[in-house]
């Protein structure tokens, strides 16, 4: 999760992400920041974020996110 953080920070550090839950559905995020970070969580964590995962509910939070990574890595 530390490393999330850490992606997270380096896109906006000005935001909680210890409690943000509105990444997406609040627009704390832009369209470039949401590309960014997909392609950092993609090659920080050595996976694939195939279509079903590029769903709102799963980059609201740190903690959705995080979720999804340990999901698909149980899943490879």
């Amino acid at each position: 999760m530390d490393e999330l953080l850490e992606l997270l920070k380096d896109i906006n550090p000005d935001v909680d992400y210890e409690t943000e839950d509105q990444l997406i559905d609040g627009k704390v995020f832009d369209s470039f920041s949401i590309i960014t970070l997909i392609s950092n969580i993609s090659e920080t964590f050595d996976i694939e974020l195939g279509p079903q995962y590029l769903i709102p509910e799963n980059f609201n939070s740190a903690k959705a996110m995080w979720a999804m990574i340990q999901h698909i890595q149980e899943d490879e």
